[in-house]
């Protein structure tokens, strides 16, 4: 899947993602916000500018999200962004509720809709984690000219194809054919076992 693809999962299959900002003592905030449309600039969602979420987005620019959908754990998919946001006040608002008509019953009059501003998260990197696949299915990508970050575990040319680290995975997600052995990242849960156990300390953690 593209960025585009993952956005658009949490428009259309999530909708409503637990978003994070923080107060003025630095302490997480969350609360649950409509993710109303997407494009190839970004996320867009509303807020009314009296509450405090409106507040702490523009003092600070910034927040990160997850979405997941699923029956239970085993079934879900779950998508997380974070990066910078920017008010575009209600040049966009009428799009919006046209999309997600439920806004209109919500905001019923043109005067009531005086107080929504439009947010758009137009920076930012993500994370696709897939729960139903098996081995499990992990994927990152990036928006706006962020740049991905190289997070996870990785094998140095230290190792000396003991396979120890093959026998902690608890998803075998590393190609122990080969010297150095090679993790596969789409498939790791970052859980660290192989780089405890890897006697040579072949194994370092970046990100």
């Amino acid at each position: 899947m593209e960025t585009k693809d993952y956005l658009s999962f949490l428009v259309h299959e999530v909708h409503t993602a637990v978003v994070a900002t923080a107060d003025d003592d630095g302490k997480p905030v969350t609360c649950a916000v409509d993710m109303m449309d997407c494009d190839e600039s970004g996320l867009y969602f509303l807020t009314a500018k009296g509450k405090r979420f409106y507040e702490r987005l523009k003092k600070q620019g910034y927040l990160s999200l997850t979405g997941i959908k699923g029956r239970d754990t085993m079934t879900s998919a779950a998508v997380s962004v974070r990066g910078k946001v920017r008010e575009l006040g209600l040049g966009k608002a009428k799009e919006l509720f046209d999309k997600n008509p439920y806004m209109y019953e919500i905001y019923p009059t043109e005067e009531s809709r005086g107080a929504i501003r439009v947010f758009q998260l137009y920076e930012g990197s993500g994370e696709w984690f897939d729960l139903s696949k098996k081995p499990v299915e992990r994927a990152k990508f990036s928006f706006g000219g962020t740049e991905e970050m190289e997070e996870g575990y990785f094998v140095t040319d230290k190792c000396i194809g003991c396979k120890l680290c093959y026998s902690k995975c608890p998803q075998k997600c590393i190609d122990i054919s080969v010297k150095p052995v090679v993790i596969h990242q789409n498939n790791c849960l970052h859980c660290g076992n192989c780089f405890e156990i890897c006697p040579m300390r072949a194994i370092e953690k970046r990100g």
